[in-house]
């Protein structure tokens, strides 16, 4: 099983530190933010990586020359849902998929490797505390989920925060069927919806990845999720970035 690392746009709401790097390249308590989400992974046994670049996809080549890359370079114009599906190739045995501006822990890696489910996303029931802090970000732009037990019934920005069990945190894991049911999706989607609109998204280029996971709950595709407390972070903005760096622990 492969880990996909989604990481070809820019991330323009933290520059200045983007201006030159990719966004994971900034530093959280003496690592990148990559680095972090690469020691949760390794400690998971999830050694053979694939990433998705675009934006300044040269400096992790020279930085990561073990890795796979596979190459958005059309990223400006395209978003995560078009640009995980650049990793199409390497996902038939199963994978790890996740966001490359994120930081969560080895412990979340083990509990997800352990579903027993073919399509399983990582929720942070604890959400809504970390809000409070994010001015910048606020929590009705979180990518939120509702659940029936350990059964996804929806996913979007949408819902009504009281509605949400908590948020999708970008890591998620298929099995080499649930990757088979995730690709066939994507086909039937882009061959549904190509050059209009998708979901919450202007056109099926822009669409998230959420956009066609809740396509899949809606057509009676299993999702399910495993929860943690917390053991995550978002960093999206500069005010994100100044709260890792005094509140993150690993």
């Amino acid at each position: 099983m492969k880990a996909i690392i989604i990481g070809a746009g820019r991330g323009e709401r933290l520059m200045p530190h983007t201006k030159d790097a990719p966004k994971c390249f900034a530093r959280v308590k003496g690592s990148s933010i990559l680095d972090w989400g690469l020691k949760a992974l390794h400690a998971g046994g999830l050694d053979d990586v694939v990433f998705i670049g675009g934006y300044r996809i040269e400096s992790i080549q020279e930085a990561y020359p073990a890795f796979t890359f596979c190459h958005n370079a059309d990223w400006p114009h395209n978003n995560i849902l078009i640009s995980l599906m650049h990793a199409e190739a390497h996902m038939a045995d199963g994978f790890v998929c996740a966001y490359s501006d994120i930081l969560y822990t080895p412990g979340m890696i083990a509990q997800l490797m352990d579903s027993p489910h073919d399509i399983t996303l990582v929720c942070d029931t604890a959400w809504r505390e970390r809000y409070v802090q994010r001015t910048e970000h606020p929590e009705w732009d979180a990518e939120k989920m509702a659940a029936k037990g350990d059964r996804v019934v929806a996913i979007n920005r949408t819902m009504e925060s009281e509605e949400a069990r908590g948020e999708y945190i970008g890591v998620a894991r298929f099995t080499p069927d649930g990757a088979r049911v995730f690709r066939e999706a994507f086909q039937e989607a882009r061959k549904q919806y190509d050059g209009n609109p998708f979901r919450a998204a202007k056109t099926f280029q822009k669409a998230y990845l959420i956009d066609l996971l809740q396509e899949m709950i809606e057509s009676g595709l299993a999702i399910h999720l495993v929860e943690t407390r917390g053991g995550y972070m978002e960093i999206d903005t500069n005010q994100d970035f100044q709260i890792a760096r005094k509140e993150w622990t690993g």
